[in-house]
């Protein structure tokens, strides 16, 4: 386990210190959170947006359900906004317009470009400045918003947290735990979506060989445990890293793996190589009423 994972889920003794003696901070950082959401004023775009997002950082399952959102909405013309972390790119990107792809993954980043790539129908922006990126979904012929990790922004919109299986040990904000506010503010959320009752998660090998190297570059990469099939190591870089050719193929090599064992989110950095990748491929299976009350949503907003 990584020492960023124990601090956060199974902290040794000497990290317990340090998380409580960053406790003033974690409640300061609490707080500005909380106001700052609590006190802007609404915004009103005049178009139905669905905001997922959740109050941890980290995977929680964001992108596959903005995904399978997407998939289950096809009748509308769909807006998948993200502010595009770590991509290497600036200001507005418009990564994909109703299917086709714009852009590099490197310029979209890998969680939008993945988006991209999986609904053909949809088109995604990324931006940081979500009232800009919003705009522009409307511009280009937009009528349903996807507003990925969104609750922090006093839009008028559905409200959806998700809430995952694994809980962080402390239930503090950062930088003690791993909140973006207390966990009180799950009240504030139209739909609480909780991994294992709302939703969960089916995965399948794609293309399994012998001796498979798991390589990845997600939060949390322990939450994959479950699902992992026998491999022969484990290489974990940080959440959106990109991956450097040679050393992913040094670290084949080293280990006699007859592929890479990657997430579909990895899977879009590593197309570009010339290596043998077998794929965790994601699905989500929803409640079917908790797609009722999105699509509910919709319609009156659109009436």
């Amino acid at each position: 386990m990584r020492l960023i994972d124990r601090y956060f889920y199974k902290p040794l003794w000497w990290q317990k210190i340090i998380i409580f003696l960053l406790l003033p901070l974690s409640l300061f950082y609490c707080i500005i959170s909380y106001l700052k959401r609590k006190i802007s004023s609404t915004i009103d775009f005049e178009i139905p947006i669905i905001s997922i997002g959740n109050l941890v950082v980290g995977g929680s399952g964001k992108t596959p359900f903005i995904i399978h959102l997407g998939g289950e909405l096809k009748e509308y013309k769909i807006g998948v906004i993200s502010r595009g972390y770590k991509r290497k790119s600036k200001g507005l990107v418009v990564v994909s317009r109703f299917g086709e792809i714009l852009c590099s993954q490197e310029e979209a980043g890998d969680e939008p470009y993945l988006i991209a790539k999986s609904l053909k129908h949809a088109s995604v922006i990324v931006c940081k400045k979500r009232k800009e990126a919003i705009s522009k979904a409307k511009e280009i012929g937009c009528d349903v918003i996807l507003l990925d990790d969104g609750f922090r922004f006093n839009f008028k919109k559905l409200n959806i947290l998700l809430e995952p299986k694994l809980k962080p040990f402390y239930p503090f904000c950062l930088p003690s735990g791993m909140y973006r506010e207390w966990r009180r503010s799950y009240k504030d959320a139209d739909l609480i979506i909780q991994e294992g009752e709302g939703y969960v998660r089916r995965v399948e090998v794609l293309d399994q060989t012998p001796r498979m190297l798991l390589l990845t570059a997600i939060a949390n990469p322990m939450r994959l445990d479950e699902f992992l099939p026998s491999v022969v190591g484990r290489v974990y870089y940080p959440d959106h890293a990109n991956f450097d050719y040679e050393s992913v193929k040094k670290a084949l090599e080293d280990h006699q793996a007859t592929s890479l064992l990657v997430t579909t989110k990895d899977w879009v950095k590593l197309e570009k190589f010339d290596l043998p990748l077998s794929i965790l491929s994601l699905r989500l299976e929803v409640g079917e009423e908790i797609m009722i009350a999105i699509k509910k949503y919709i319609k009156e907003q659109k009436c």
